[in-house]
């Protein structure tokens, strides 16, 4: 913490002692070593959406906040330590493990998984193991609702046309 200047590595605001944890830009689960070199301060909130992405998977959370780092840990700020502040951080949890996936399909264009059983298992490859509150059923149904993705007989298709799938 103290070569980060006691600031997240990730939205760079100031980061409590007790709210500091270690991530591990290569996961230790895949392989990434616990050097200074693999590891950095950030909040927990943050630590907990990342969890045990690839570092690409990592790279593209942070290039999908579009030039400024939305902490988790603002929402909270903003609305207090109630609930409410539980149900945000959740929310924006949800809508990255939902660009993760989408961004992830459209990547695989005509190779993307042609089952509803395939692409449910495709989709909890891509959520790390530590994810709370957002199942691979949950993000079809998103995914259903935006009109991304058409289920029929267990067969998915899919609108790669579509623009915005944002939710």
């Amino acid at each position: 913490m103290w070569a980060q200047g006691n600031r997240c590595f990730f939205c760079d605001r100031p980061l409590p002692r007790d709210d500091a944890s270690v991530e591990h830009l290569w996961a230790k689960a895949n392989g990434g070593a616990n050097a200074d070199e693999n590891c950095v301060a950030c909040c927990k909130a943050v630590n907990a959406l990342l969890g045990s992405m690839s570092l690409k998977e990592k790279f593209k959370v942070v290039l999908n906040q579009r030039g400024q780092f939305n902490c988790p840990n603002e929402k909270a700020a903003e609305l207090g330590s109630s609930e409410n502040a539980k149900k945000a951080m959740s929310e924006q949890v949800h809508r990255d493990y939902y660009r993760l996936v989408v961004d992830n399909l459209k990547q695989r264009g005509k190779s993307a998984p042609k089952t509803l059983k395939t692409l449910t298992s495709t989709i909890g490859t891509l959520l790390p193991k530590s994810h709370k509150g957002t199942s691979a059923h949950q993000l079809i149904e998103q995914m259903k609702a935006t009109g991304f993705v058409a289920v029929a007989a267990n067969k998915v298709a899919y609108d790669f046309s579509r623009s915005d799938i944002d939710i």
